[in-house]
């Protein structure tokens, strides 16, 4: 357990930083003070190199899936729902699996800030493993909201051999376990809703005692328990936003400073105050070589953003993400079709033919890699799964539950051990 606040007040806290700007920030990085910075990194990190995020009201995945057959649009993150059709969640995964996108200058700064000997720890909301292909010592990095890196058995937990995942995942096969007797869904390392945020989380959460600085870079600071790190750090602690907006109460501490642009220019900007401008150029210019061409499959196309996510394009930040979120709800959209059509066709044969039902349900089954009763009809997912979050309260209205994975003020402001997916 933690205390979130101090006992001293705000006018007795002494401001550490000569100016409360980015020429202040850069001066106490450079100081002999500054030697334990810690990162908590959001979506906005990853955003120019193609990667959505969630939650933006127009851009976010969240926002297009809404129009879908979904019984709600955080259903393709639900463990409930997942148990019932995986298929909407590898869709998603074959578009969002890493090697298709490059890191980004930001990713690259956590990188220089490592090398430079002052990175401490890297908490990441982000689930696209961004930060390890950057060079970002694992060591360094807890991916709270989990990741790409590792997958297992939802049943017997069994790990999954990584290569053979993605294999199976870009040819839309469905991954099982191949541990005799079991046969469960096998799911990466990255947390649902109704899941627990990774022991490694909560293990590293008492070193923000001693950070001497924190970068907060892309991230809304509405997600629990993980936004409520700010509040860990000691209150004289300078803390740096980077991010579009003013958010999560920015501004109420002493030392704060914000910088709002996009993360990619502020870090740009800090670097050049640094005198680490061509570091930065450098270590995020090796990152070129990371996206893999596309390949052919003889099950499937390729993914479509293979090709076109280099990091450069003709066309704007903006209708990058619009064109990227559009080709995946259409490709979950048609995923949901497909089901349904499978289901419909197999239940028109069995109608047709009683004599012989047992063996074309049979011939069905090995042609997909799901069984048709392991894909229900979307009504009955829909009663299903919202039975299911109804009684385990794992969901508010609205999709967010965060009500129960804030600090408990009342308290000594313990963290919940619950928590939203990875960049949602």
């Amino acid at each position: 357990m933690w205390k979130v606040s101090s006992l001293l007040h705000k006018d007795e806290i002494p401001q550490i930083l000569d100016s409360l700007d980015v020429d202040g920030i850069a001066k106490y990085m450079k100081s002999d003070v500054c030697k334990n910075v810690f990162i908590m990194a959001g979506a906005g990190i990853s955003t120019s190199a193609g990667i959505p995020d969630f939650r933006s009201p127009d851009t976010g995945l969240y926002a297009n899936l809404a129009r879908l057959k979904l019984p709600y649009p955080e259903a393709v993150f639900d463990i409930s729902y997942f148990r019932k059709n995986p298929r909407p969640f590898y869709t998603l995964a074959r578009e969002l699996a890493p090697g298709q996108f490059r890191p980004s200058p930001a990713h690259s700064f956590i990188r220089l800030l490592a090398e430079k000997k002052l990175l401490r720890t890297c908490f990441t909301q982000n689930i696209d493993t961004l930060e390890r292909r950057a060079g970002v010592p694992a060591s360094m990095l807890v991916e709270a909201h989990g990741s790409f890196a590792e997958q297992h058995c939802i049943e017997c937990h069994a790990e999954f051999p990584g290569d053979k995942i993605r294999t199976m995942i870009e040819a839309q096969e469905i991954p099982r376990c191949e541990r005799k007797g079991c046969g469960g869904l096998v799911k990466p390392d990255i947390v649902f809703f109704g899941e627990s945020l990774p022991p490694e989380f909560f293990k590293q959460v008492p070193k923000l005692r001693d950070a001497d600085l924190l970068i907060v870079m892309g991230t809304s600071l509405t997600v629990h328990p993980f936004a409520s790190l700010t509040g860990m750090v000691p209150e004289e602690c300078p803390r740096l936003l980077i991010n579009l907006d003013h958010v999560g109460g920015w501004g109420s501490r002493v030392n704060d400073v914000a910088i709002l642009q996009k993360c990619d220019d502020a870090v740009r900007l800090l670097c050049k105050r640094l005198g680490w401008e061509d570091e930065l150029e450098g270590l995020w210019e090796e990152t070129a070589e990371l996206v893999k061409q596309p390949t052919s499959s003889p099950k499937s196309e390729p993914s479509s953003r293979a090709a076109t996510n280099s990091g450069v394009g003709q066309q704007t930040e903006e209708e990058k993400l619009k064109s990227e979120v559009d080709k995946l709800t259409e490709e979950i959209e048609q995923t949901l079709n497909l089901s349904a059509e499978h289901q419909s066709a197999v239940r028109d044969e069995i109608k047709a033919s009683p004599e012989d039902a047992g063996e074309k349900g049979e011939q069905a089954d090995q042609k997909s890699p799901i069984s048709d009763s392991e894909v229900p009809s979307l009504a009955e997912v829909k009663t299903d799964v919202a039975e299911d979050v109804k009684a385990a309260g794992a969901l508010e209205k609205g999709g967010d539950n965060s009500t129960d994975r804030k600090f408990n003020n009342e308290e000594t402001g313990k963290l919940s051990t619950t928590a939203e997916p990875g960049k949602l």
